[in-house]
C-alpha cells in the first residue's frame, strides 16, 4: 500500500496570555496508508484531539504539516470527514435529513435523485431504516452516533477522522457499533484516524496503534503494529496468540507514562535526600565511563543533579578503552563503570586467562546504538551487505580483511561474529578482528589499517559523514533492542556498600528515562557533545540520536526512533536470559569455558532484585521484557537449553563445558 497521508514533523505551539508559548505537539511524524485503520492513543492532554483537528483542516500546525494524496492541508475540505463524541446533529432535522444536509453540501452537483440514494444507501449500512425520519430527541445515544457516522461516510471522503466516538455510549452499544465501523471500512476500504482511550478498542480496529507521551511536548512515544488478520470478529481477535502481548505492551506504556506524570509533579518542588537519611555507607564515588553517546545517562545524572539528589558526589573519569574500564573497577581506582554488556560475566569468569574478578549488574543503561561500519574501498567494490562481503572474501583467499571491535566482552565483538557465522563467514579464519579503542577507530580506517569495525556512536556517523566509509548494517538489525551498555560494580564493592549500591542505580535509572525523553533531547546533546565529556562536534551526534540516521549507502536517512535507547520498553531490566545468551557467545568463540553451573554463575552477576527494589522506590515498573530472544537469521535462544543450542550453531571453536569455581 502507498503513502496516503503523511503527517510530516509537526509542532504545535498556542501562545499563553502572559506572552509565554505552550507546546503541545513535538515533532510528530509519520505515515497512513491507503485503507489503513491507526489509532491514536494516550493520556488526556496528550494532544491526540489537536493532532486530529490538525489532519482535518480545523487546526493548522506551527511547524511541518499533513499531505494528503501530496497536497497540503490547509483548511477543512470534503475529502476528510470527522465523527465527534458529541453527535453534532441538528435537532430539528430528522435522520435522513441531517444525512442529506452534509450530502447535499458536499455533492451538490450530483443529480438530485443520485444525492437520494446515497442517504438512503448510508441509512441503510448503518441500520436506521426504521428511525430514518425521526429526530435526534427521540433517538438513543448509540444511534445518535450511528447518524454521525452514517452522515461521514455519505460525502464519500477519502479520510475518516474519529475523535472518541463511542466514548459515551454503554458497552452494548459500543461494541456493536465498533463491530459495524470496522465491517464498512474493512468493505468499503476507509483509511481511518481514530482518538481513543479504549485499548481493547484500538486492538479491534486498529492496524497500527501510535502512543503519544504525556504533554507539554508531546511526542510518538512507541508506534504497534497490530499483526491480527483481517476481517476481524471480536471473539477471535481476544483469542489471537499475540493479543495478549500486544495489550500488556499498551497498557505498560500508558502507565509508565502516568508514573512519568507523578514524577514531573514532584520534580516541580525536587526533594534532595541526604545520604545520611538514606544510610548510605559511602558517598564520594568515582566512576568511569568511555566517551560514546550512549554514555548520556552518567552525564545527565552529573549534569541534572540526579546523583546529588541521591546523596551521591560524582567523579565522572573519562576512559580511553574498555580495557582500561575493567582495570580500573579490578583495581579498586573506579567505584563503578558503564561497562560493555559482557564484561560482568568475562570479569566473574576471568576470560582470556585473567584472574576473575566476580562482578554484579543491576542496570542495563541502554540498547541498541552500535553498527558495523565498512571502508569506502569495500562501498568502491560493490560490497552492499554480507552476502556481497561472502564473495568478496571468497574471490580473493590470499587476502585477509580486518575488521575492528572494541572488546571481547562486548555486542560489538559478539554481534560481529555473530553476523559473520550468519552469513558463513568464520570470523577466526575468513577475516582478522583487531581489539581498538573506540576513538582510535577513525584514525585506523583512515590509515587502512583495518577495513571495517563495530563500534559505538559517534565513530560510524562520523566515517559517514568524513565520506570514509558506510554502516552495513546497525547492531538493531541483527537483534533487536539488544543489551548494549550496563553498570558494573565489584561483588565485593556491592556487598559492603549496599545502600550506596541501591543509590546509585536510582540516580541512573532516573536520568534514563530523562534521555529517552525526546524533548530533552537537544539539551541532552549539548551536554555530552561539550569538551568535558564527548568534545566532538554535535553534528557527528545528532544522527539516530534526534535527526534521521545515515548510512552512507546511497539510501534515505531514515529516522531510527530506537537507535539510542534508554529506558523505554523495559530497557533497564538486567534480564537473566539475555544475560545468558551473552555467556553462550562467550564460549562459542573461546573466550571462557561454558559453565555447568550457568544458573549459579549468572544469578551472581545479574541482580534484578537490586534493580527491582530501586525502580520500586521510584516508582517504576520492575518486570522485565519477557520476550523471546531472536536474531536476525530467525534462529531462537532457547534459555533452557543453552548447551543444545550452542551444539546446534555450525561455525563455532571447540566447545568447552566445566564446573566454575568462583
Amino acid at each position: 500500500m502507498t503513502t496516503f497521508v503523511e503527517i510530516d514533523h509537526v509542532d504545535r505551539i498556542f501562545n499563553l496570555p502572559d506572552g509565554g508559548k505552550y507546546i503541545a505537539l513535538k515533532n510528530i511524524e509519520f505515515k497512513v496508508r491507503q485503507g489503513e485503520f491507526i489509532s491514536l492513543i494516550g493520556h488526556s492532554g496528550c494532544g491526540k484531539s489537536t493532532l486530529l483537528n490538525i489532519i482535518a483542516g480545523l487546526d493548522r500546525a506551527s511547524v511541518g504539516g499533513v499531505t494528503l494524496e501530496g497536497r497540503e492541508v490547509k483548511e477543512p475540505g470534503p475529502d476528510r470527514m470527522v465523527v465527534f463524541q458529541n453527535y453534532s446533529l441538528l435537532p430539528w432535522l430528522t435522520v435522513r435529513e441531517n444525512i442529506a444536509l452534509a450530502v447535499d453540501e458536499v455533492h451538490k452537483k450530483q443529480p438530485k435523485g443520485e444525492r437520494r440514494g446515497i442517504v438512503e444507501e448510508h441509512i441503510e449500512m448503518v441500520g436506521l431504516r426504521r428511525a430514518a425520519n425521526k429526530r435526534p430527541g427521540e433517538l438513543s445515544g448509540g444511534m445518535k452516533q450511528r447518524v454521525a457516522i452514517a452522515r461521514a461516510l455519505a460525502t464519500r471522503p477519502k479520510l475518516l477522522l474519529l475523535d472518541e466516538p463511542f466514548g459515551a455510549l454503554d458497552a452494548l452499544t459500543r461494541g456493536n457499533l465498533q463491530e459495524q465501523l470496522m465491517k464498512i471500512c474493512n468493505e468499503n476500504e476507509i483509511t481511518s484516524v481514530m482518538v481513543t482511550h479504549d485499548v481493547d478498542e484500538a486492538l479491534l480496529l486498529s492496524d497500527r496503534i501510535i502512543m503519544l507521551t504525556n504533554g507539554p511536548e508531546a511526542h510518538i512515544g512507541q508506534i504497534l503494529e497490530v499483526p491480527i488478520p483481517r476481517p476481524r470478529q471480536r471473539l477471535e481477535v481476544v483469542n489471537h496468540p499475540s493479543y495478549y502481548d500486544l495489550r500488556n505492551e499498551i497498557i505498560y506504556f500508558l502507565n509508565q507514562q502516568k508514573q512519568a506524570k507523578k514524577r514531573q509533579l514532584q520534580l516541580t518542588a525536587p526533594t534532595f535526600i541526604s545520604a545520611k537519611s538514606l544510610g548510605l555507607e559511602k558517598t564520594h564515588l568515582e566512576l568511569g565511563y568511555v566517551p560514546l553517546t550512549d554514555a548520556a545517562p552518567l552525564i545527565v545524572a552529573q549534569e541534572k543533579g540526579f546523583f546529588s539528589q541521591y546523596g551521591l558526589e560524582v567523579n565522572l573519569n573519562w576512559e580511553s578503552s574498555w580495557k582500561e574500564i575493567a582495570q580500573g573497577v579490578a583495581s579498586g581506582r573506579l567505584d563503578a563503570a558503564q561497562m560493555v554488556a559482557g564484561m560482568p560475566l568475562a570479569m566473574t569468569l576471568g576470560a582470556g586467562g585473567k584472574t576473575p574478578e566476580p562482578m554484579v549488574t543491576a542496570l542495563t543503561l541502554s540498547r541498541n546504538g552500535s553498527a558495523i561500519t565498512f571502508s569506502q574501498e569495500l562501498f568502491n567494490m560493490e560490497v552492499r551487505n554480507l552476502t556481497d562481503f561472502q564473495a568478496l572474501i571468497k574471490a580473493d583467499l590470499d587476502k585477509t580483511h580486518t575488521l575492528g571491535i572494541v572488546h571481547p566482552a562486548s555486542m560489538h565483538n559478539l554481534l560481529l561474529r555473530y553476523w559473520l557465522a550468519a552469513g558463513g563467514i568464520h570470523p577466526d579464519v575468513d577475516v582478522s578482528l583487531m581489539m581498538i579503542p573506540p576513538p582510535q577507530m577513525i584514525s585506523s580506517l583512515t590509515a587502512a589499517r583495518i577495513d571495517g569495525y563495530c563500534v559505538g556512536e559517534p565513530w560510524n556517523s562520523r566515517a559517514v559523514q568524513q565520506e570514509l566509509g558506510f554502516v552495513i548494517a546497525t547492531t538493531s538489525e541483527i537483534w533487536a533492542e539488544h543489551p548494549e551498555k550496563v553498570l558494573g560494580v565489584r561483588e565485593h564493592w556491592a556487598q559492603k556498600y549496599p545502600q550506596t549500591h541501591l543509590a546509585l542505580v536510582k540516580a541512573l535509572l532516573a536520568a534514563c528515562e530523562y534521555c529517552d525523553d525526546y524533548r530533552n533531547r537537544e539539551e541532552i546533546l549539548q551536554l555530552i557533545s561539550g569538551s568535558d565529556y564527548l568534545g566532538c562536534e554535535p553534528k557527528y551526534l545528532r544522527p539516530g540520536f534526534i535527526d534521521p540516521y545515515q548510512r552512507g549507502d546511497g539510501t534515505k536517512p531514515q529516522l531510527l526512533r530506537k537507535h539510542h535507547q534508554f529506558y523505554v520498553n523495559k530497557t533497564n531490566y538486567p534480564d537473566r536470559n539475555e544475560m545468558l545468551w551473552i555467556l553462550t557467545q562467550l564460549a562459542r568463540w573461546g573466550l571462557v569455558s561454558f559453565p555447568k553451573n550457568w544458573v549459579e554463575v549468572i544469578d551472581r552477576v545479574c541482580r534484578p532484585d537490586v534493580f527491582g527494589a530501586a525502580a520500586r522506590d521510584l516508582g517504576y515498573l520492575d518486570i522485565s521484557k519477557d520476550a523471546p530472544i531472536q536474531l536476525f537469521d530467525g534462529k531462537k535462544f532457547n534459555p533452557s537449553e543453552p548447551i543444545e543450542y550452542l551444539k546446534s550453531l555450525e561455525i563455532k571453536r571447540q566447545l568447552r563445558v566445566e564446573e566454575v569455581f568462583i
